[in-house]
């Protein structure tokens, strides 16, 4: 292998989408920038709401804020580099920023499908152990698997990242993606880089398709009880639940695979449509969790309405001390 001291290039630049015209990088700017602000506030009202309510405080919430907290980092460290490079022409990112970002990137992504390996495990022995989950799924098990989660998901990315940083890079320095991802600063490398594409593969199917199978696993037992109970708007209830974490796991999931193994397999797809699957799964799940996850619970709800009245109490109550005085 060549030595890495070979490497010649200071930056990389971030060309973004590539067949995009200039003419719309304002509106695609923009587009970018209410997808984060709204991502953000979304996920944020969730932690918020966590944290100032007592009775949130369950193993089912505890791993949507947890979900949410990593979806709001995501999204900050994926968004303002291609919001500032198409609204500033920003697309420069220094060497070894670009790397730290592209371990960022991975990293939440590996910490997101473990905790919705988490979910799908909580709902498992809810539905399919509800007798025994409240001494199953304690908050104390919860914490642990949660901490467990965030701290193992950084030995995949961290593997990939040390391994990608052995290579020489002597240019180009194009990064034809809309952030520093793995398989797109390998692409660059000035040697034979089959070998970190490999193990590139192998920690992504490790962090994936493991907590995948578990997802299958639950869900083919969460169906079977459903379908077993005796009223039918019970089992339209869970079915509604699951059906719509089941299309945000295929929504997080299959973009993943398709990008992954059409690399390995050397399967040529246009670039456009291989960062269109890339965005899909980076900026549809964090954008809807908060909605999907939270404001379709019947108890968030709830604790929202209340909210919403006593401070229309409370603007009432102003208005007539106003008047009185």
């Amino acid at each position: 292998m060549l030595s890495k001291n070979w490497t010649t290039i200071s930056e990389f630049i971030i060309v973004g989408i590539p067949g995009l015209h200039p003419d719309y990088y304002g509106l695609v700017s923009a587009i970018f920038f209410v997808i984060y602000i709204t991502t953000v506030a979304g996920n944020m009202f969730f932690l918020v709401l966590f944290v100032t309510t007592e009775s949130l405080r369950k193993p089912m919430y505890i791993i949507l804020a947890s979900l949410a907290l990593s979806d709001m980092c995501f999204s900050t460290v994926a968004l303002p580099k291609i919001i500032s490079k198409y609204w500033f022409n920003a697309g420069a990112t220094p060497f070894h920023a670009c790397f730290f970002q592209m371990e960022l990137i991975h990293y939440f992504g590996s910490l997101n499908s473990l905790i919705m390996m988490i979910m799908a495990l909580d709902r498992y022995v809810a539905i399919c152990y509800s007798l025994r989950y409240q001494t199953v799924m304690t908050n104390r098990v919860t914490y642990i698997l949660i901490t467990t989660a965030w701290i193992t998901a950084f030995i995949a990315p961290t593997v990939a990242t040390l391994d990608t940083q052995q290579l020489p890079y002597c240019g180009p320095n194009l990064i034809l993606q809309c952030y520093c991802d793995h398989i797109s600063i390998t692409n660059l490398a000035c040697a034979e880089n089959s070998k970190q594409l490999l193990v590139a593969l192998c920690m992504a199917l490790l962090v994936l398709l493991l907590p995948l199978v578990c997802i299958i696993y639950s869900y083919c037992h969460i169906i079977a009880s459903v379908m077993r109970l005796s009223s039918s708007q019970s089992r339209w209830k869970s079915f509604a639940t699951c059906s719509t974490q089941l299309c945000i796991i295929t929504l997080f999931y299959m973009p993943r695979f398709t990008v992954y193994l059409t690399t390995f397999l050397q399967i040529q797809i246009s670039k456009d449509f291989r960062i269109l699957l890339v965005l899909i799964y980076c900026l549809v799940p964090p954008l809807v969790n908060p909605f999907i996850y939270c404001l379709r619970t019947q108890e968030i709800r709830m604790i929202v309405s209340r909210w919403v009245s006593r401070q229309q109490a409370l603007r009432v109550a102003c208005k007539i001390n106003v008047i009185t005085l």
